[in-house]
Protein backbone atom coordinates (compact mmCIF):
# COMPACT_ATOMS: atom_id res chain seq x y z
CA UNK A 1 0.00 0.00 0.00
CA UNK A 2 1.10 3.64 -0.65
CA UNK A 3 1.62 5.98 1.87
CA UNK A 4 0.92 9.70 1.34
CA UNK A 5 3.12 12.37 2.13
CA UNK A 6 1.94 14.51 5.30
CA UNK A 7 0.27 17.51 5.56
CA UNK A 8 2.73 20.02 6.02
CA UNK A 9 3.51 24.08 7.08
CA UNK A 10 6.99 23.85 5.88
CA UNK A 11 10.23 21.18 5.72
CA UNK A 12 13.77 20.91 5.42
CA UNK A 13 15.45 18.60 3.22
CA UNK A 14 18.53 17.27 4.65
CA UNK A 15 20.71 15.10 1.62
CA UNK A 16 24.71 14.24 0.94
CA UNK A 17 26.92 11.50 0.69
CA UNK A 18 26.53 8.33 2.22
CA UNK A 19 28.22 8.52 5.59
CA UNK A 20 29.24 12.42 5.02
CA UNK A 21 27.51 12.55 9.04
CA UNK A 22 23.62 13.84 7.86
CA UNK A 23 21.94 11.37 10.27
CA UNK A 24 24.40 12.93 12.90
CA UNK A 25 23.56 16.36 11.72
CA UNK A 26 20.16 15.46 12.21
CA UNK A 27 20.11 14.29 15.67
CA UNK A 28 22.23 16.78 17.18
CA UNK A 29 19.73 19.54 16.17
CA UNK A 30 17.21 17.83 17.20
CA UNK A 31 18.68 17.02 20.94
CA UNK A 32 17.35 13.27 20.56
CA UNK A 33 20.01 10.59 20.49
CA UNK A 34 19.03 7.75 17.73
CA UNK A 35 16.01 9.92 16.16
CA UNK A 36 18.18 9.28 12.78
CA UNK A 37 19.55 5.99 12.98
CA UNK A 38 23.08 6.71 12.73
CA UNK A 39 25.44 3.97 10.55
CA UNK A 40 28.78 3.55 10.25
CA UNK A 41 27.80 1.41 6.44
CA UNK A 42 27.29 3.82 3.65
CA UNK A 43 23.54 3.89 2.47
CA UNK A 44 21.97 2.84 5.54
CA UNK A 45 19.29 5.38 5.08
CA UNK A 46 16.88 3.99 2.12
CA UNK A 47 13.83 5.54 2.19
CA UNK A 48 12.52 9.55 2.67
CA UNK A 49 11.87 9.88 6.18
CA UNK A 50 9.81 12.59 7.97
CA UNK A 51 10.73 13.70 11.66
CA UNK A 52 8.45 15.95 13.00
CA UNK A 53 8.95 19.09 15.02
CA UNK A 54 5.57 20.49 15.67
CA UNK A 55 3.45 22.60 14.16
CA UNK A 56 3.29 20.80 10.77
CA UNK A 57 6.76 21.60 10.34
CA UNK A 58 9.13 18.62 9.08
CA UNK A 59 13.25 17.47 9.30
CA UNK A 60 13.21 14.97 6.12
CA UNK A 61 16.21 12.44 5.92
CA UNK A 62 16.63 11.56 2.46
CA UNK A 63 18.70 8.96 1.49
CA UNK A 64 22.68 9.23 1.23
CA UNK A 65 23.81 9.18 -2.27
CA UNK A 66 27.21 8.14 -3.78
CA UNK A 67 27.89 4.61 -1.60
CA UNK A 68 24.56 2.66 -1.36
CA UNK A 69 25.34 -1.17 -2.47
CA UNK A 70 21.75 -1.63 -4.21
CA UNK A 71 20.94 -3.27 -7.49
CA UNK A 72 20.58 -0.48 -9.98
CA UNK A 73 16.53 -1.23 -10.62
CA UNK A 74 16.37 0.27 -6.93
CA UNK A 75 18.61 2.88 -7.26
CA UNK A 76 16.68 4.00 -10.46
CA UNK A 77 13.19 4.05 -8.15
CA UNK A 78 14.95 6.18 -5.28
CA UNK A 79 16.03 8.48 -7.95
CA UNK A 80 13.01 9.05 -9.47
CA UNK A 81 11.08 9.36 -6.20
CA UNK A 82 14.01 11.71 -5.24
CA UNK A 83 13.31 13.65 -7.90
CA UNK A 84 10.15 14.05 -7.86
CA UNK A 85 10.15 14.96 -3.95
CA UNK A 86 12.59 17.23 -4.65
CA UNK A 87 11.61 19.33 -7.48
CA UNK A 88 7.95 19.30 -6.91
CA UNK A 89 6.89 19.56 -3.30
CA UNK A 90 5.69 22.74 -2.84
CA UNK A 91 6.07 22.61 1.31
CA UNK A 92 10.10 22.07 1.01
CA UNK A 93 11.56 25.14 2.43
CA UNK A 94 15.20 24.73 1.83
CA UNK A 95 17.98 21.90 1.96
CA UNK A 96 20.75 21.48 4.68
CA UNK A 97 23.19 19.45 1.98
CA UNK A 98 25.97 17.70 4.27
CA UNK A 99 29.31 17.85 3.36
CA UNK A 100 32.34 16.00 4.93
CA UNK A 101 34.75 19.08 5.50
CA UNK A 102 37.43 16.52 5.02
CA UNK A 103 35.63 15.34 1.65
CA UNK A 104 33.88 19.19 0.48
CA UNK A 105 32.48 19.78 -2.77
CA UNK A 106 32.49 16.50 -4.42
CA UNK A 107 31.14 15.76 -8.04
CA UNK A 108 28.11 14.45 -6.62
CA UNK A 109 27.71 17.22 -4.49
CA UNK A 110 28.16 19.07 -7.23
CA UNK A 111 25.02 17.52 -9.43
CA UNK A 112 22.74 17.66 -6.34
CA UNK A 113 23.16 21.57 -6.21
CA UNK A 114 22.83 21.25 -10.50
CA UNK A 115 19.86 19.48 -9.56
CA UNK A 116 18.30 22.03 -6.98
CA UNK A 117 19.44 25.27 -8.87
CA UNK A 118 16.32 25.17 -10.92
CA UNK A 119 13.84 25.22 -8.21
CA UNK A 120 15.08 28.37 -5.98
CA UNK A 121 15.27 26.55 -2.99
CA UNK A 122 18.05 27.77 -0.42
CA UNK A 123 20.59 25.76 0.28
CA UNK A 124 22.71 25.70 3.59
CA UNK A 125 25.63 23.39 3.66
CA UNK A 126 26.42 21.74 6.53
CA UNK A 127 30.52 21.27 6.56
CA UNK A 128 30.56 18.26 8.94
CA UNK A 129 33.25 16.84 11.07
CA UNK A 130 34.80 20.30 11.76
CA UNK A 131 36.85 18.84 14.81
CA UNK A 132 38.80 16.37 12.30
CA UNK A 133 40.56 19.83 10.80
CA UNK A 134 42.65 22.07 12.65
CA UNK A 135 40.77 25.20 13.24
CA UNK A 136 42.93 26.56 10.59
CA UNK A 137 42.55 24.14 8.12
CA UNK A 138 38.38 24.15 8.88
CA UNK A 139 38.44 27.74 8.81
CA UNK A 140 40.47 27.89 5.08
CA UNK A 141 37.85 24.99 3.76
CA UNK A 142 35.10 26.91 4.57
CA UNK A 143 36.37 30.31 2.81
CA UNK A 144 36.89 28.73 -0.45
CA UNK A 145 33.89 26.89 -0.25
CA UNK A 146 31.94 30.33 0.83
CA UNK A 147 33.26 31.62 -2.43
CA UNK A 148 32.30 28.80 -4.57
CA UNK A 149 28.82 28.60 -3.50
CA UNK A 150 28.48 32.48 -3.86
CA UNK A 151 29.29 32.54 -7.54
CA UNK A 152 26.53 29.61 -8.14
CA UNK A 153 23.27 31.89 -5.83
CA UNK A 154 23.03 34.12 -3.03
CA UNK A 155 20.62 32.00 -1.34
CA UNK A 156 23.51 29.45 -0.88
CA UNK A 157 25.61 29.27 2.50
CA UNK A 158 27.86 27.46 4.45
CA UNK A 159 28.90 26.86 7.87
CA UNK A 160 31.67 24.35 10.09
CA UNK A 161 29.40 21.84 12.17
CA UNK A 162 30.71 18.89 14.53
CA UNK A 163 27.77 16.72 16.22
CA UNK A 164 30.66 15.43 18.27
CA UNK A 165 31.95 18.53 19.80
CA UNK A 166 28.17 19.88 19.06
CA UNK A 167 29.37 22.76 17.51
CA UNK A 168 27.66 25.00 14.84
CA UNK A 169 24.23 24.21 16.39
CA UNK A 170 23.16 27.84 17.12
CA UNK A 171 24.04 28.62 13.57
CA UNK A 172 22.16 26.10 11.80
CA UNK A 173 18.92 26.74 13.83
CA UNK A 174 18.95 30.32 13.11
CA UNK A 175 18.97 29.88 9.43
CA UNK A 176 16.43 27.01 9.59
CA UNK A 177 14.46 28.55 11.90
CA UNK A 178 13.98 31.49 9.78
CA UNK A 179 12.98 28.74 6.32
CA UNK A 180 10.37 27.19 8.80
CA UNK A 181 8.66 30.21 9.87
CA UNK A 182 5.04 31.17 7.73
CA UNK A 183 5.77 33.36 4.90
CA UNK A 184 3.15 35.87 4.01
CA UNK A 185 1.85 33.79 1.20
CA UNK A 186 0.96 30.73 3.48
CA UNK A 187 -2.19 32.02 4.64
CA UNK A 188 -4.49 28.48 4.41
CA UNK A 189 -3.61 25.19 4.53
CA UNK A 190 -1.01 23.35 2.44
CA UNK A 191 -2.78 21.19 -0.21
CA UNK A 192 -2.95 17.09 0.87
CA UNK A 193 0.13 15.65 0.09
CA UNK A 194 0.54 12.92 -3.09
CA UNK A 195 0.99 9.73 -2.35
CA UNK A 196 4.26 7.92 -2.75
CA UNK A 197 5.13 4.54 -3.12
CA UNK A 198 5.87 3.18 0.33
CA UNK A 199 8.46 1.42 -0.53
CA UNK A 200 11.04 4.21 -1.12
CA UNK A 201 9.17 6.86 0.92
CA UNK A 202 7.64 6.20 4.42
CA UNK A 203 6.91 8.49 7.15
CA UNK A 204 8.98 7.43 10.50
CA UNK A 205 7.77 9.10 13.44
CA UNK A 206 10.35 9.62 16.13
CA UNK A 207 8.38 9.32 18.85
CA UNK A 208 5.45 7.37 20.05
CA UNK A 209 3.37 10.36 20.00
CA UNK A 210 4.99 11.05 16.31
CA UNK A 211 6.28 14.29 17.62
CA UNK A 212 9.46 15.56 19.15
CA UNK A 213 10.24 16.99 22.78
CA UNK A 214 8.47 20.16 23.49
CA UNK A 215 12.32 21.12 23.99
CA UNK A 216 13.01 20.30 20.45
CA UNK A 217 9.80 21.89 18.91
CA UNK A 218 11.05 25.14 20.83
CA UNK A 219 14.48 25.54 19.17
CA UNK A 220 12.92 25.92 15.85
CA UNK A 221 10.54 29.23 16.66
CA UNK A 222 12.64 32.58 16.22
CA UNK A 223 13.23 34.24 19.23
CA UNK A 224 10.73 37.05 19.63
CA UNK A 225 10.12 37.68 23.13
CA UNK A 226 8.01 41.29 23.65
CA UNK A 227 10.05 43.41 26.96
CA UNK A 228 8.46 42.40 29.98
CA UNK A 229 6.45 45.65 31.63
CA UNK A 230 7.82 46.67 35.05
CA UNK A 231 6.15 45.38 38.05
CA UNK A 232 5.58 42.18 35.97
Amino acid sequence: MDDPLPASAGEIAFAGRSNAGKSSAINTLASRRRLAFVSKSPGRTQMINFFALGEMRFLVDLPGYGYASVPGKIRSKWEKVLGSYLQGRRELRGMALVMDIRHPFTDLDQRMIDFMRPTGIPIHVLLTKADKLARVDALARLKTLRGQLASLSPRYSVQLFSSLKRSGIEEAEAVFANWLSLSSRETSPPDAAQPVDSAACRRKPPHPSGRISRRTDGIWKPKNKKPRAKGE
